[in-house]
């Protein structure tokens, strides 16, 4: 088996080198033979052909044949050869077909232009038999014929015109004759038996084109493989052997392809298909089947616009045409015969130009009587035509002729005004949109209220009861500090006593009194910002009453004290004031 795999990698590789080396030789363009279209090329004989870009041109492209018709592939192929079988190794153990001579033919039917089915026959004379293992080893004459008839698919590679290197793959059978010794007779003068067994080859090879119906095989290179007994050993074995072969191949049909007869076909397109006035539109058209050895004659014709082109494309001018639905004419013509010309025909329309567009709004939305807001116009015209900007409102006033105004709410009533925005296009085409204003009248401030603070009392010091003590540092620190935090507040300070106290109205006053001095002389409090009261509470304390700038002091059963005619007696320490 492993001889077998060198021997098939042998010959594929052989192969494969051998068209290179015949390309590399070659000095003229090639054609590729093609079974639907005529492909034509030319190159200048006269140029060097010395470097590989210039080489592999001239393989690419495809050479014509003998009078520049190109044919399609052989749809049979007749090869009738020399072939030459030889044992690989030679001699090799048990192998029959040691050294071998004769013919071969083959039919290919080709289903396509790389793919055939072929029919592979051959016959060989057996002139010397190799008796290895004899001693001494020996090759006497002896006579007999092997016979083979194999079948398989054949790929061809035909690319080029001239050049047809192939691969194929073949399984069959072997017929060998009795072999027996020349110059004897009898029973002992046959030294093989007749077999037959299976057989395969496989392997390529290269034709070279002649005339259409002729070609040269220059090599055909296979592997034969054989499943003769081996007679040494008494079993069944496998035989590796190569054959070559080269002759002349016989080529059957692959006409020239018919020549196209269609009539000249014409289509024609406009882009874009509809547009506005003024607007330009592009025309195509795509002519088929024409002759290209004649040169084409476009013409153009419109029911709507203008049409300028004289070749396979055009413009539409659509200055001043009114909206609608129109047709472009097209025509084609390289003759006078029926099927030399062509005609077509497509539709475009014109749009009328669609109105403008407008937003409204105002900032701020909401404002007071006397107030003003900026009004904002944002209009749009889809094919940008020029636009005018005008405003109107239910009250007030709006000034501006842009895309921003200023409404005023001057003398206007609370309630919501509505504002609108216009616009107009230079065809006369208009929008509007409206937009809210909300006027408010303005909002009253809050009349100042007054406000009791906490209250003195002087319930503990029953032999001073209109000593201001201790206990009321607190409180008076608390007023001290309203009056400090309101620098525009004044307080009022009412002193009240309880029933059964006797001196009543003189001590509600020196209770008062005597508050008021502690804030002026120990908080610095001016004394301006004080009013001390009598009041008519049946309590031993004095309240204190905050009044705000702009608030009114309610003196309802409260009587303004004399300061002047009271002792004041401030401190809070247990001396009297002298």
């Amino acid at each position: 088996m492993r001889s077998s795999a060198r021997m098939i990698a042998t010959a594929a590789f052989t192969f494969l080198l051998m068209p290179t080396f015949l390309m590399g030789a070659t000095s003229q363009p090639s054609a590729v033979a093609n079974e639907d279209k005529t492909v034509a090329s030319s190159a200048d004989p006269a140029g060097p052909v010395t470097s590989a870009p210039v080489t592999a041109a001239l393989f690419e492209a495809p050479m014509p044949p003998s009078g520049g018709m190109q044919y399609g592939p052989p749809k049979i192929e007749l090869f009738l050869g020399y072939s030459y079988l030889r044992a690989v190794p030679s001699p090799s153990s048990g192998n029959r077909l040691a050294w071998l001579n004769g013919g071969s033919t083959s039919i290919a039917f080709n289903l396509n232009r790389y793919l055939g089915i072929v029919g592979d026959f051959g016959g060989f004379n057996d002139t010397e038999l190799n008796l290895l293992g004899a001693n001494p080893s020996t090759t006497p004459d002896s006579s007999g014929t092997v016979f083979t008839y194999l079948f398989g698919p054949r790929f061809s590679f035909r690319k080029y015109d001239r050049i047809t290197p192939f691969v194929q793959v073949l399984f069959g059978g072997v017929h060998a004759s009795e072999v027996t010794l020349s110059s004897c007779s009898g029973a002992a003068c046959t030294l093989l038996p007749a077999e037959d067994t299976f057989s395969m080859a496989a392997g390529g090879g290269l034709d070279i084109k002649i005339h259409r119906h002729f070609a040269l095989r220059i090599i055909q290179a296979e592997y034969l493989g054989t499943r003769f007994e081996n007679h040494t050993i008494g079993a069944t074995a496998t035989q590796n052997d190569i054959r070559l072969s080269s002759g002349i191949v016989f080529r059957f049909g692959g006409g020239p392809p018919p020549l196209p007869t269609l009539p000249v076909a014409y289509s024609c397109s406009v882009n874009p298909s509809a547009v506005f006035p003024g607007e330009t539109i592009a025309v195509s058209g795509t002519a088929q089947n024409l002759n290209p050895a004649r040169t084409p004659v476009y013409t153009w014709s419109v029911d709507g616009g203008t049409v300028a082109g004289v070749s396979n494309t055009a413009k539409i001018d659509t200055a001043n045409l009114a909206a609608g639905s129109y047709t472009l004419k097209g025509h084609v013509s390289e003759g006078d015969k029926p099927g030399e010309t062509g005609d077509c025909t497509t539709p475009y329309s014109v749009k009328a130009f669609e109105p403008p567009t407008v937003s409204c709004s105002a900032n701020p939305p909401s404002m007071l009587t006397d107030g003003s807001a900026t009004i904002t116009a944002i209009g749009v015209s889809p094919q940008n035509r020029p636009l005018t900007y005008s405003y109107s409102s239910t009250s007030g006033s709006v000034s501006g002729t842009g895309s921003t105004a200023m409404f005023s709410a001057a003398g206007v009533a609370p309630g919501i005004v509505t504002v609108t925005c216009n616009v107009v296009d230079d065809k006369g085409q208009t929008a509007s949109a409206p937009t809210s204003v909300t006027v408010q009248a303005p909002a009253i401030a809050p009349q100042p209220v007054t406000s009791s603070l906490c209250s003195i009392h002087f319930e503990r010091d029953v032999r001073r009861p209109s000593r201001v003590d201790n206990e009321a540092k607190a409180c008076l620190d608390d007023i001290a500090l309203n009056l400090q935090r309101t620098s525009d507040a004044k307080l009022a300070l009412i002193g009240n006593v309880s029933s059964g106290e006797s001196r009543d109205k003189k001590l509600s006053a020196e209770r008062a009194v005597n508050t008021k001095a502690y804030l002026v002389g120990e908080k610095g409090i001016d004394s301006s910002r004080i009013a001390v009261y009598t009041g008519s509470q049946d309590e031993k304390m004095v309240t204190a009453v905050l009044i705000p700038a702009g608030a009114t002091f309610d003196t309802v059963g409260a009587t303004s004290v004399d300061e002047g005619q009271v002792n004041a007696h401030p401190r809070t320490t247990g001396k009297r004031q002298r």
